[in-house]
């Protein structure tokens, strides 16, 4: 069942409706995460950052804030764990993949999808303009393959010391590799498979933070 046509339609009406009803039920917990953003540091509440999207075409994505503003910033962006930038609320909230939730405005204004391609700064676009070219052809996700195989980035990122060298070289190679894997193969019970499967590991990782503090 690969998407295409009427199950472009299909995946959009996915989007919409659960993108809708999910910022509706969560509003309780939108409120509960910006109070405490805003207890625990100064500064806003939302993250809002370019990215290159469907076409080439650059939108700002949303999160929930979860480093200082008045810290000092690392080189291309790269966030490594232990980053002295990242606030109390945001370990917790990086940690637990909630700083996220916000992108459900962005599926609801159609500049991304529940599940597709990461999307990333024009800075790693141009650096592999032929492989971008299929990714950027489908919107980008809110999780997809590669978010699976590296929910711990910024843990790999501090094993090499925050190396860009290491995320060019390495992880964003492996990055688009995954994301052509699913361009080739998506298709509407990929999506859904993709999304369960990242909640089970959403709720395992905040388990097992729990555990540990």
């Amino acid at each position: 069942m690969k998407i295409g046509g009427s199950q472009e339609i299909c995946k959009r009406i996915l989007d919409l409706t659960v993108s809708f009803l999910a910022l509706i039920l969560l509003t309780p917990l939108f409120v509960v995460i910006s109070i405490w953003i805003k207890k625990d540091s100064p500064g806003p509440v939302f993250f809002k950052g370019e990215r290159i999207g469907r076409y080439g075409r650059p939108f700002n994505i949303w999160k929930f804030r979860s480093m200082d503003q008045v810290a000092g910033s690392t080189a291309a962006g790269l966030t490594v764990a232990g980053d002295p930038r990242i606030t109390r609320a945001g370990h917790y909230l990086r940690r637990t993949k909630l700083d996220e939730l916000p992108q459900l405005v962005n599926v609801l204004r159609g500049e991304m999808s529940l599940v597709g391609p990461r999307p990333e700064i024009r800075k790693y676009v141009d650096m592999f303009p032929d492989d971008f070219d299929r990714i950027l052809a489908v919107k980008p996700g809110i999780t997809d393959l590669a978010s699976i195989r590296f929910r711990n980035e910024s843990e790999l990122l501090a094993l090499h010391d925050g190396s860009e060298d290491e995320y060019v070289k390495r992880i964003l190679p492996e990055k688009i590799r995954l994301a052509h894997e699913y361009i080739r193969s998506r298709s509407l019970i990929k999506d859904l498979k993709i999304i369960f499967k990242t909640l089970l590991l959403i709720l395992r990782d905040s388990s097992l933070f729990a555990d540990r503090t």
